[in-house]
């Protein structure tokens, strides 16, 4: 049995935005992005706003239909397939943990609604009885069952959303940037809990998160988005201390450093220019009308994602140079 849980090979998403008939314009959410989860492992997807983190999770559990390409769940194509089978085995924790609750719905039937659709229960205590475990879980208690979204905090509504998301015994689990809308205090302690249930349940993760320290230190692996595409992937140490692509150099930069001497000898890498339209990208390399060592040869071939060590892949003509 092969040990990936989750590939995707060349997945693109492009989502139509207008234009005519015979020459529609797109916007290239994920363009030809492939790579694997192992059981068990957390890989961290790392990018600033817009570069298609959120996409590739949610296109991986078919909430998008891929413009084209692979994904392989345990070894089998689901591109295809009716997914009803495979979302017991694939769950998402949603970012906004107050518009991915259904306000009219108490806590209780938000997590049972999945025990129902695929009938996991053989009676309405056995369904009680669950609810009230994935509440206890996730730091809840009975009482909260009885209860409406709207009289948590938001820390509370994103347990509810990973109540929900472990009442069906899911395999994986896409964390789309969970923490995101957060207060610092509880981040913390979603974070702990994400790998407290990871030891218990042995869940597989794919995070998704554009804050790299909280990615660095959940993640075994990581992986660098830009503009809809992949420039880095490697263990989490090796792509902290070894990156080889300018842009993950520039985001490791912005990591803060609690140590004010350390803080002020360290030289932040700071960008130039905006990021390009996803409608409209660069030609050649993406990230090029914003690297320090871009040449025309940027402009017109497109770097290879390619293995530059054991595990360590990145898309860069310059590497000798940026290294």
């Amino acid at each position: 049995m092969s040990n990936k849980l989750v590939e995707v090979k060349n997945l693109k998403q492009y989502f139509h935005t207008g234009g005519t008939f015979l020459k529609p314009i797109y916007v290239k959410a994920v363009d030809d992005v492939s790579f694997y989860i192992e059981r068990g492992e957390t890989l961290g997807l790392v990018g600033e706003s817009g570069c298609g983190k959120t996409t590739v999770g949610r296109t991986i559990l078919r909430l998008y239909e891929p413009t084209a390409g692979k994904i392989l769940y345990d070894g089998k194509d689901i591109t295809n397939v009716d997914m009803l089978p495979y979302r017991r085995k694939m769950q998402i924790v949603f970012q906004d943990p107050y518009a991915s609750l259904d306000p009219r719905m108490t806590v209780g039937d938000i997590i049972g609604e999945a025990i129902d659709i695929h009938k996991l229960a053989q009676s309405k205590k056995d369904r009680q009885d669950i609810i009230i475990s994935m509440l206890q879980r996730v730091g809840l208690n009975s009482e909260h069952a009885n209860r409406y979204p709207h009289e948590f905090s938001g820390g509370q509504r994103q347990r509810i959303g990973i109540a929900r998301a472990l009442a069906v015994s899911p395999e994986f689990i896409v964390c789309d940037e969970p923490i995101s809308a957060l207060d610092v205090s509880i981040q913390a302690q979603i974070v702990n809990m994400f790998e407290e249930l990871q030891q218990d349940l042995g869940l597989t993760y794919l995070f998704i998160a554009h804050d790299l320290s909280v990615v660095k230190h959940i993640s075994r692996r990581i992986g660098v988005m830009y503009l809809g595409k992949l420039v880095e992937l490697a263990d989490s140490n090796e792509l902290i201390f070894h990156s080889a692509h300018p842009y993950t150099k520039s985001l490791i930069s912005a990591i803060p450093i609690a140590d004010p001497k350390q803080a002020r000898a360290s030289k932040r890498i700071i960008l130039e220019g905006d990021v390009p339209s996803p409608v409209n990208p660069p030609s050649g390399c993406r990230f090029r009308t914003r690297c320090p060592y871009a040449t025309e040869l940027c402009a017109q071939k497109e770097p290879e994602f390619k293995e530059i060590s054991n595990g360590h892949f990145a898309a860069c003509h310059h590497l000798d140079k940026v290294n």
